[in-house]
């Protein structure tokens, strides 16, 4: 039976890009990968035609060669008088493997050159959201949550073997986690497919954990969130994430925080807003006011003679913590002056009064703006 032409076994035309393989292998690797297909035979050749395809023509030297030639360039002294390709001509697929073995299994590949069966896949990270209040970000909180999560069976110790048994070395791949198949010239990589790359077995698995590990249980945690925390800030708790696959190291727990809304602030880093509204009468003549701070405490303020509404009064060191610090935001008061409203007779009489008194340095903005109002359509008239 004739071999199939490397581009259409990776779906690409003769003139695709080096990224336009890389993609196309990584997409048809994914879909057939044993992991996803275990007992699959067909796939798992599909895997080993689509491995073979891609190592020869990812590399420039060897895909020419291809081109020239078709299959009869890698057969046992096929290089038609190309010299050979060099001592890296059977290099490994490592790149990939690495890149697709770090989305199927967590990462599970070791630096250092470390056999991939002497690591443990490590738990996955977990997300918890938590809404809090201004308060609570301004003094720091001390909370109980409950997390759903896998945690290490405790009859097998997160093994996954039965109790007075343990895993094995896998007979496939001698503990290693990988498998090695030679084709002329190439030797490919791959996981081993028997232990998944875990380079162990397990013949007799735990019954609590049907060999898993692990086992799902709600956890009581403690989390103590600092004082300054902004809304979005995460707090992370190292290994308080899911347990590993067995005995693998667990993975971290992030809590995301959320800040209420206040019916009093509203926050800017570390400086605290209020908009405070004040009687007319208080912003002409003057006077003092008492408004809320987020230490529990009230704090006067001195409103001067003739305020004007949108006037700001700062009140220094009375705003939010900055986080892992000792500085403290200021806090700002801004003050809107209220119009009357729903005037009795009296409250009428005298403000007609007050306006038969009024003159321009009462009203100096009004008066300058109509002024200049007046010149303006003089100047059209003239």
């Amino acid at each position: 039976m004739a071999k199939r032409d490397y581009y259409d076994i990776l779906g690409v035309p003769r003139t695709a890009s080096e990224q336009d393989l890389k993609s196309a292998f990584r997409k048809l690797a994914k879909e057939c990968h044993p992991d996803r297909n275990p007992g699959d035979q067909d796939a798992e050749q599909s895997f080993k035609d689509l491995n073979e395809a891609y190592e020869a023509l990812k590399d420039p030297q060897k895909r020419a060669a291809y081109d020239r030639f078709g299959h009869a360039a890698f057969e046992q002294g096929g290089a038609r008088g190309q010299g050979g390709f060099g001592p890296d001509f059977a290099s490994s697929m490592s790149d990939i493997f690495d890149d697709l073995f770090g989305e199927f299994m967590g990462g599970r590949r070791g630096g250092g050159g470390q056999r991939r069966g002497a690591s443990r896949e490590r738990g996955a990270d977990l997300r918890y959201n938590m809404e809090i209040t201004l308060e609570e970000a301004f003094d720091g909180k001390a909370a109980e949550i409950r997390v759903p999560t896998s945690v290490a069976c405790d009859v097998c110790s997160g093994t996954g073997a039965k109790a007075g048994t343990k895993p094995v070395p896998c007979p496939t791949c001698g503990g290693m986690g990988k498998v090695r198949a030679s084709q002329g010239f190439f030797t490919i990589e791959r996981t081993c497919p028997t232990c998944i790359g875990r380079g162990e077995v397990i013949d007799d698995p735990c019954p609590a954990c049907s060999g898993a590990g692990r086992v799902m249980r709600e956890r009581t945690l403690q989390v103590n969130i600092p004082a300054g925390v902004e809304d979005g800030t995460k707090v992370r708790l190292v290994g308080d994430g899911e347990a590993g696959v067995r005995g693998g190291p667990p993975g971290d727990l992030y809590i995301f925080l959320s800040l209420k809304p206040h019916s009093f602030f509203q926050r800017d880093g570390a400086d605290i807003f209020c908009r405070v509204p004040i009687a007319m009468t208080t912003a002409a003549l003057g006077g003092q006011i008492e408004v809320p701070t987020l230490d529990g405490t009230a704090s006067r303020v001195r409103i001067p003679e003739g305020t004007s509404s949108g006037k700001q009064f700062r009140l220094k060191g009375k705003g939010m913590p900055v986080l892992r610090s000792k500085q403290v935001g200021d806090m700002y008061i801004q003050v809107d002056v209220e119009t009357p409203k729903n005037l009795t007779r009296r409250q009428r009489d005298l403000l007609e009064e007050f306006e038969a008194e009024s003159h321009k340095d009462t009203s100096p903005e009004s008066a300058g703006f109509f002024a200049r109002v007046k010149d303006f359509f003089e100047g059209k008239g003239g």
